[in-house]
């Protein structure tokens, strides 16, 4: 029989196990809180844009440009933002980005015009790329591979989350200039979060700016991360195209007020929280990944159907929007999540992310516009007709990759 003493020497194993867990859950805590802070930005213009307007005079297809301004930069910078961070270490281009994000919302909280404005949203805008594309990768680094699928899933929760965050709390600042201000502080603090709770790894791969140039660019020529890439691009027109008429629809459903119908698309948006967190328990539980983004896109595209058509009465129609929201979930959870083990080397991992970026930014350009255009020309019903088509592409693109993504989780492939 063991002695007393022999207890402590006996426990110490499940000790640094414990201890271990609840380090990797304050690194995912710290990393998912730096994207978080890198959505506010996105989300405090949304609500900023009324208080602008008001102030300045200006259209709001100019002020548009202060929200538009990141996914056109998201367009044409995933790629190099990711290229960024396999040259120079992703913690260190993490903070970078955090620290970019905080210079230009605290000069931007001082612009005397549009057009400073708009240069200090260029600022945010490249430290949001820097922060999207370096998160996941320091993540892929850092947590063990029996918890990196919920790790990624958090993750994949960041978007939604802080722009939910910022909506939420915009309008207690009292003024556009305050929101601004508390966007660079929320940056800071999750740079000293940062910087103490997530270890520094490589500096980097030492390469020349040409090879990485070349090794980053050739992933555009790799079928298993353009379809990668084009299914979050169909999601993303999917996605946004919804989000962005919601309160619109719902005004004219229910016959409320404004406040009313941001409230409920509000609540419809934690659906997608609330997807991209069961879509991590599913992978890590071995669920088919092509299975599941198949039937995530196809539970959109007959979501928006119930939601665009009057075949439901409102309260109804408000519930398939939040299937809808619940059911995209699943699909960046999974994207981002296997864009990570599909990369060519670990160090181009980066760059994978950014390419994956890339077809979101895509698509949130393009469906506000697509089915905005639709919806004046054709009506509600031909809003409802292109989801249902990119629905049909999604599923299309998810069954193309079954042949590149299935080997890679099947046992012993």
């Amino acid at each position: 029989m063991r002695g007393t003493e022999d207890l402590p020497a006996a426990t110490s194993p499940e000790r640094a196990a414990a201890a271990a867990a609840a380090g990797e859950r304050g690194l995912v805590a710290c990393v998912v809180a730096a994207g978080v802070a890198a959505s506010f930005q996105i989300g405090k213009a949304a609500i900023a844009i009324p208080l602008l307007r008001a102030e300045t005079g200006y259209e709001l297809g100019v002020l548009g440009w202060v929200s538009s301004i990141f996914a056109v930069l998201g367009l044409v910078g995933g790629v190099p933002a990711g290229a960024l961070a396999t040259r120079f270490g992703d913690r260190r281009i993490l903070l970078s980005g955090l620290g970019l994000l905080a210079l230009g919302s605290a000069l931007g909280a001082g612009a005397s015009s549009l057009g400073p404005l708009l240069a200090c949203r260029f600022v945010e805008g490249i430290g949001f790329l820097m922060v999207s594309v370096s998160g996941p990768a320091l993540l892929r680094r850092c947590v063990g591979a029996g918890s990196r699928e919920i790790a990624m899933a958090f993750w994949s929760c960041f978007m939604p989350a802080g722009m939910a965050l910022a909506m939420l709390l915009g309008p207690l600042f009292g003024g556009w200039r305050a929101i601004w201000l508390a966007g660079a502080a929320l940056a800071v603090l999750a740079a000293v979060a940062v910087v103490l709770k997530v270890p520094a790894g490589a500096a980097g791969r030492a390469v020349s700016w040409h090879n990485l140039a070349a090794e980053a660019g050739s992933l555009v020529f790799r079928r298993a991360p353009v379809l990668l890439a084009l299914h979050f691009a169909l999601y993303a027109m999917m996605f946004f195209a919804v989000l962005s008429f919601l309160p619109v629809l719902l005004i004219e459903r229910i016959q409320g007020s404004l406040a009313l119908a941001g409230l409920l698309s509000g609540l419809a948006t934690a659906g997608n929280i609330a997807g991209n967190l069961l879509a991590g328990l599913l992978l890590r539980r071995g669920v088919d990944r092509t299975l599941l983004l198949a039937a995530a896109g196809f539970a959109m595209g007959v979501a928006a159907l119930f939601v665009f058509l009057p075949l439901l009465p409102a309260a109804g129609a408000f519930l398939c929007c939040i299937l809808f929201a619940l059911a995209g979930g699943f699909i960046p959870a999974t994207l981002l999540s296997t864009a990570a083990a599909i990369a060519p080397r670990a160090d181009l991992v980066p760059a994978t992310i950014g390419l994956l970026m890339q077809g979101s930014n895509l698509g949130q350009v393009l469906g506000p516009v697509a089915v905005g255009w639709v919806i004046s020309t054709v009506g509600w019903q031909g809003a409802a007709g292109l989801v249902a088509l990119l629905a049909l592409l999604a599923v299309a693109t998810a069954a193309a990759l079954d042949r590149d993504i299935r080997p890679l989780w099947r046992p012993g492939g």
